[in-house]
């Protein structure tokens, strides 16, 4: 089993539910939080994963993106996250990210945090905006997902690798569409 989705932290369902705008609100509220929390070390508050993308099916959990200026100091701030309700995790399997979650018996939100000019936030911020702007790729997610959720017995594992092709297809492509769209803002 991954790093990524150990059994301490396994998801006791894997549940595909119809988008809810109330996502957008709770993004919007766990940001404040955030902000709060981290202070100065927090420079930007992103929302990503299918809640990000309006009439995307998706897990209710709300991912959030933070791009800090030390993933240092949020290690120096474990106290402080586990007393404002947040689990730590560290790393949890990619380098140079910080993980936090929220929510023991029903998770709601998934925190990610680099430092500012790391690749991971052009990566997840790319596909985010592809899907936006894709709406028949979107569709075409959602219809995995919502296949991959029905079959995997409410397996996390097997639901991630069940997205994984996709995914990473996906990513590559929005990359160069994002690409494409500041090349030609640039005048190239």
């Amino acid at each position: 089993m991954s790093l990524l989705h150990s059994k301490n932290v396994r998801h006791k369902h894997v549940v595909i539910v119809d988008y809810d705008e109330r996502w957008v609100e709770s993004f919007q509220q766990e940001s404040e939080n955030l902000k709060k929390m981290l202070g100065t070390i927090l420079i930007e508050a992103h929302h990503i994963g299918s809640t990000s993308v309006k009439g995307l099916a998706a897990k209710p959990v709300v991912d959030i993106l933070l791009e800090v200026s030390s993933v240092v100091e949020i290690d120096n701030l474990q106290a402080a996250i586990k007393n404002s309700g947040y689990q730590y995790w560290g790393e949890y399997g990619i380098t140079g990210r910080r993980y936090l979650t929220k929510g023991t018996e029903r998770r709601t939100h998934h925190i990610h945090s680099y430092e500012a000019g790391n690749k991971e936030i052009d990566r997840h911020l790319a596909y985010r905006d592809y899907l936006r702007k894709h709406p028949t790729i979107a569709a075409e997610y959602e219809a995995l997902k919502r296949r991959v959720a029905s079959q995997c017995n409410h397996d996390i594992e097997k639901y991630c690798d069940g997205k994984d092709a996709f995914i990473k297809h996906h990513e590559q492509l929005a990359l160069k569409y994002i690409a494409s769209l500041k090349s030609k803002s640039s005048g190239e």
